[in-house]
C-alpha cells in the first residue's frame, strides 16, 4: 500500500469516526417521529408482565411478521425469551393513562388497569388492536433485542389510534372525524 493511499484511508477513517452522533441528538431526532403506542405483554410464570413499547412495526405479510424492540435489561423481555410468546396490544386515542402506566418503573401495572386473559395471554380491554404473536427470532440491535413475532391471533377494534411525538400523545389528526357510511348506506351499495 502507498504512503498516499494509507493517507487517505485514515482520512475516510477519520470522516467515519466523526460522523458519529451525540446519543442525545439522535434522542431529540426521533422524538419527532410519529410512532405507535403499544403495550407488550407476556406471562412470567403466573404473573402477568407487560411494557409500554413504541418501537413496533409490520414486518411480513407472507408470513405475518411483526417487530418490537426492548432493552437488554428488561424483565418483560426475558419473560418474552422464556416463554416463546409474547401479546401486542395497540392502545386507542383514549388510553395515554395506560401507556404511562406500563412506562413507569415498580408501578402495579395489571392491579390498576382492565384486563383479562386471551389465548394464555394478558390481554388490556379496551385497546384498539391486539395480536398474539409467537417469538420467531431476537436479533442484536446495540443496547436492544429486535423481537420478530410471528402473528397467530389479532383483533382490532374502531377506536382512534394512540401515537407518540414530540413526547407527547395524541393520534391521527383527523382519524376521529373522518366520514364513515352509515352501515345501512353500505348494505344497500351492495345490493345494486
Amino acid at each position: 500500500m502507498t504512503a498516499g493511499h494509507e493517507r487517505k484511508k485514515n482520512v475516510i477513517d477519520s470522516a467515519v469516526d466523526a460522523r458519529g452522533v451525540s446519543p442525545q441528538v439522535f434522542r431529540d431526532l426521533m422524538a419527532g417521529v410519529c410512532a405507535p403506542v403499544t403495550v407488550v405483554t407476556t406471562m412470567d410464570g403466573d404473573v402477568p408482565v407487560g411494557a409500554t413499547v413504541s418501537s413496533f412495526a409490520s414486518l411480513s405479510l407472507t408470513p405475518p411478521l411483526i417487530t418490537v424492540a426492548f432493552d437488554r435489561r428488561s424483565r418483560v423481555l426475558a419473560a418474552i425469551r422464556d416463554t416463546g410468546r409474547f401479546g401486542v396490544n395497540l392502545l386507542g386515542q383514549s388510553q395515554a393513562e395506560l401507556a404511562v402506566l406500563f412506562a413507569t418503573r415498580d408501578a402495579d401495572r395489571f392491579g390498576r388497569s382492565e384486563w383479562h386473559s386471551d389465548h394464555g395471554l394478558p390481554r388490556l380491554d379496551g385497546a384498539a388492536g391486539w395480536l398474539d404473536c409467537d417469538l420467531s427470532e431476537a436479533v442484536e440491535g446495540g443496547d436492544h433485542l429486535l423481537l420478530l413475532g410471528h402473528v397467530v391471533g389479532a383483533g382490532r377494534a374502531e377506536y382512534p389510534p394512540l401515537v407518540y411525538a414530540h413526547r407527547m400523545f395524541g393520534t391521527h389528526s383527523h382519524y376521529g372525524e373522518r366520514l364513515r357510511p352509515l352501515i345501512t348506506d353500505a348494505l344497500a351499495a351492495l345490493t345494486r
